[in-house]
C-alpha cells in the first residue's frame, strides 16, 4: 500500500516562509510526477507546483518566483519551499505523486497525501 504524508504547514504572518515536505512510503515499483496542489476554502483544487523524473518543474503563475518546489529521489520526498507567503495562500496543501505500484509490471495510480494547513494572516 502506498501512503503519502505531508509535514511542515502551519500559520505565519505575511510575507513569512514555510517549506511543506512529503514522504512516498509504502510498497512500490517507482515514483513518476510528484506536484503539490492546495485548495482554499470554498475553492476547487488547483496545482501549485510539480516537477518531473527529470528535475524539470512546472510552476502557476501565482506561485512562480515565490515558491520552490524539489525532489529526493533516493528518499522519495517532494518538497515545497514557499517564500512571501499572502492570505491569498491560506489553503490546505496536499501532495501528489504517480506511483507506479502491484505485481508483475505494476500499474501508474495517482496518490494523494490528507494535506496539511497553511495559514497567512496578521
Amino acid at each position: 500500500q502506498v501512503r503519502l504524508v505531508e509535514s511542515g504547514g502551519g500559520s505565519v504572518q505575511p510575507g513569512g516562509s514555510l517549506r511543506l515536505s512529503c514522504r512516498v512510503s509504502g510498497s512500490f515499483i517507482g515514483i513518476s510526477t510528484m506536484a503539490w496542489y492546495r485548495q482554499a476554502p470554498g475553492k476547487e483544487r488547483e496545482l501549485v507546483a510539480a516537477i518531473f523524473n527529470d528535475g524539470n518543474t512546472q510552476y502557476r503563475d501565482h506561485a512562480r518566483g515565490r515558491f520552490t518546489i524539489s525532489r529526493d529521489n533516493d528518499a522519495n520526498t517532494v518538497d515545497l519551499q514557499m517564500n512571501k507567503l499572502t492570505s491569498a495562500d491560506t489553503a490546505v496543501y496536499y501532495c501528489n505523486a504517480r506511483v507506479r505500484h502491484g505485481k508483475g509490471w505494476g500499474t501508474w495510480s495517482d496518490f494523494w497525501g490528507l494535506g496539511t494547513e497553511v495559514t497567512a494572516s496578521a
